[in-house]
């Protein structure tokens, strides 16, 4: 049986940081592209696919600041997910639900 490059109680985390990224990069795009009312949700989904991008590489390394920047970005997520959720847009309905489940996953890895 081969080794696992990532810990188990990680990858959940990864899966749900991945969808996070790839939600909050196209909810920013489409969000800038409709109106500049939506700067606010723009700006949070874009520091939330940073965090993201950020906590999945320090986890792939083994970084020992990976449990640091999971309990950041499962704040970060927080936020993003507030801030989507107050539109009726359908990509921020979505970005907002990934950036829950991502928040979920993050504070799970590392209650772990």
């Amino acid at each position: 049986m081969a080794a696992s490059l990532v810990e188990d109680r990680l990858k959940a985390c990864l899966a749900a940081c991945l969808a996070c990224i790839t939600a909050c990069e196209a909810c920013a795009y489409k969000c800038t592209a409709q109106s500049s009312e939506l700067a606010d949700c723009t700006r949070a989904c874009l520091d939330c696919a940073a965090v993201c991008t950020l906590c999945t590489t320090l986890m792939a390394r083994g970084s020992q600041f990976a449990s640091a920047v999971c309990e950041l970005c499962a704040q970060v997520c927080a936020v993003c997910a507030d801030e989507c959720g107050q539109h009726d847009d359908p990509f921020c309905r979505e970005c907002a639900d990934a950036c829950r489940q991502c928040a979920e996953a993050c504070r799970a890895s590392v209650a772990a």
